[in-house]
């Protein structure tokens, strides 16, 4: 057997109560690794055609990888996944803390869970056992007093608990896995597959160590971040050192902050939501995740009184997609109103983007007179309206009045008011655009319209980091053929297109993997690091090469679940350039839009009219044999 792995799989259906074990082969675990790739394989090898996200038939998968349990810096992170409520394709997020870490430890690969338990449970996993317990007693609590009241219930303060809150137990459609109470298996809605499941938590603790075939050559990677991180990171660690919090100001002032969804140039009060003034009104301290010295989560209370809200640590602190999403985009520049959304979220087991993204749909269809406060239960959803945050958060949570109607999400709203509320559907794959411009990044835009989960900002790039010299442009000229040189933020030519394929498919890989995106590691040191746990000899081109997995695997299933190529488009309002501010003139055409999607499906060698992978795909991929007798194919 190879390292780095247990070769055991732990399946759990929950309306009979069946616990069983499933052991693969090792080309299993040597062609997909873990995470991405081992939930797009078992959806397609489990779930029949067209089935229900929030039936007793689909899967919620726990997926960590090969690198959860060496220890390596970064690797505080794991998979979640589902079919998506959301998007009806593949439900796929990863998310840090230590939960992927202690549940390795219990000797397992990856959780399968199926069914539908008949009264709420929870499951309490460990090395030597794994116990369905009741959760009648937790269902409808927030995390925090879950999280407390299960770590009482077995004398453990150091069990790990993922978990859902209200929302999850109550299906809106973008509720999250919640995981240490403060990190989100965000995006795609998984919280309510767990919730449809009557699982409200699963709380992990385990004492075994991995097996690693040669820790030097993994302590000689683990020596090179300590002795680089600090000038490779420093947006986490020197100076400031505010993590994401800072991105806002930057984004600002270049354009590309999202302001009262997508529809102005810039926002001009985003000083007060800045990460400089919420560190001087509000940080308690900095947090980490499993292996991570970096220490770029941030932890927020009241310092004095406020007679509005008080901020509860146990929840951490924004990052800057939620100061973005409850903020700029829905023109608040309270910040703490805003700090207030975030924890509520984490409380109730929403996500942040897609939230913020409903309340600003919501305010401007108030603008345009499609809505008014008679509609919504009496909360006034007007631009800059800071204390509908906090009610507006809690009837999606609850589906109270018409926090039902907002619970399904933008793409949904939007059918249910009519065409004139096209413009503001700003959604790919009905899943709501995270805070990242694509006038400023063009590039990301393209990555939204490729992702197999719908928009999203991690699996992509951001065309910003590839206009000067420096360490992104050298790690990606060490694996390029022809080398390139800094290229203007607006560039979608072919040498933006090669670094977007390799790019995209790294992070690919590191889904599987799993590891922290912000980690700043050579593609050379994770394939050595893959070698030494493993065993086995992995180059560049075989690391890219589980991203590709993955990726193709995720498009087969979208495919056979009814998306296709005409889902890879971007919202027409992220295309049109503004006529002011710094963007002003710039747009995204629909041809360069098509050249660079069909450039990408060349890359990938999928079918360039329909981007279907190719059975040339499979085969190099060697995924036609992992795939043999499994319903992959569209109708």
């Amino acid at each position: 057997m190879i390292g780095g792995i247990y070769g055991k799989i732990l399946h759990i259906d929950l309306t009979n109560s069946n616990i069983y074990i499933e052991q693969p082969n090792d080309e299993f675990y040597r062609l997909l690794v873990g995470g991405r790739a081992f939930v797009g394989y078992y959806l397609l090898r489990e779930l029949p055609r067209g089935t229900d996200p929030l039936s007793p038939n689909n899967l919620l998968i726990f997926a960590p990888g090969i690198f959860q349990g060496t220890n390596l810096p970064g690797t505080g992170r794991h998979g979640v996944g589902g079919k998506s409520p959301l998007t009806g394709g593949i439900g796929s997020s990863d998310v840090g803390g230590y939960w992927g870490n202690e549940f390795k430890r219990t000797g397992y690969d990856a959780l399968i869970i199926h069914g539908r338990a008949e009264k709420p449970v929870y499951l309490q996993i460990t090395e030597k056992e794994v116990e369905i317990c009741s959760a009648d007693h937790l269902w409808g609590l927030t995390t925090a007093p879950t999280q407390a009241l299960i770590r009482e219930e077995f004398g453990d303060p150091n069990l790990r608990i993922a978990q859902i809150g209200p929302a999850g137990e109550n299906l809106v459609k973008y509720s999250n896995v919640i995981h240490d109470v403060n990190r989100a298996a965000g995006r795609n809605g998984l919280g309510a597959v767990m919730g449809s499941k009557n699982l409200k938590a699963v709380a992990v603790r385990g004492k075994l160590k991995l097996p690693i075939v040669d820790r030097n050559r993994v302590n000689t990677i683990t020596k090179w971040f300590k002795e680089n991180y600090k000038d490779r990171m420093g947006w986490a660690v020197h100076g400031m050192g505010r993590g994401t919090q800072d991105s806002l100001m930057v984004w600002g002032e270049l354009g590309g902050l999202p302001t009262k969804n997508f529809s102005e140039p810039t926002f001009q009060n985003r000083e007060l939501l800045s990460g400089k003034r919420n560190y001087e009104m509000f940080v308690n301290d900095r947090d980490s995740c499993h292996a991570c010295p970096v220490r770029c989560k941030q932890v927020f209370s009241n310092k004095s009184d406020d007679p509005r809200y008080q901020l509860n640590p146990e929840y951490g602190g924004a990052e800057y997609e939620a100061m973005a999403a409850f903020g700029s985009c829905c023109g608040i520049d309270d910040n703490l109103a805003v700090l207030k959304a975030n924890e509520l979220s984490n409380a109730y087991g929403l996500d942040v983007i897609s939230s913020g993204m409903s309340i600003a749909f919501v305010m401007e269809c108030f603008e345009n007179g499609i809505l008014n406060s008679k509609d919504t239960n009496g909360l006034e959803f007007t631009w800059g309206n800071a204390n509908v945050l906090a009610p507006a958060i809690e009837m999606i949570a609850y589906r109270k009045g018409f926090g039902d109607v907002m619970a399904e999400g933008v793409a949904r709203m939007s059918d249910r008011f009519g065409l004139k509320t096209k413009p503001f559907n700003l959604t790919v794959k009905n899943q709501e655009l995270p805070m990242h411009e694509p006038r400023l990044k063009p590039g990301t835009g393209i990555g939204y319209a490729v992702s197999p989960t719908g928009a999203d900002h991690m699996v992509n790039i951001a065309d910003t980091n590839y206009v000067v010299n420096g360490w992104w442009l050298n790690r990606i000229n060490a694996v390029l053929k022809k080398k390139v040189k800094p290229l203007p933020r607006t560039d979608l030519g072919e040498d933006k297109l090669q670094i977007f394929f390799h790019e995209v498919n790294l992070r690919h890989f590191q889904d599987c993997a799993l590891l922290c995106f912000f980690y700043c590691y050579e593609y050379t040191h994770l394939a050595e690091a893959l070698s030494g746990i493993t065993g086995e000899e992995y180059d560049v081109n075989d690391i890219l090469n589980v991203g590709l997995r993955a990726n193709t695997l995720a498009r087969l299933f979208n495919y056979r679940e009814g998306l296709s190529a005409t889902d890879d488009k971007l919202p027409d309002r992220v295309m049109k350039a503004f006529t002011k501010g710094p963007l002003a003139g710039f747009e995204i055409s629909e041809d360069s839009l098509n050249h660079a999607l069909h450039r990408f499906y060349e890359l990938m060698e999928w079918d360039v009219a329909t981007g279907e992978p190719t059975d040339k795909c499979l085969h190099k991929l060697h995924l036609d044999r992992l795939l043999l007798n499994i319903d992959y194919k569209p109708s």
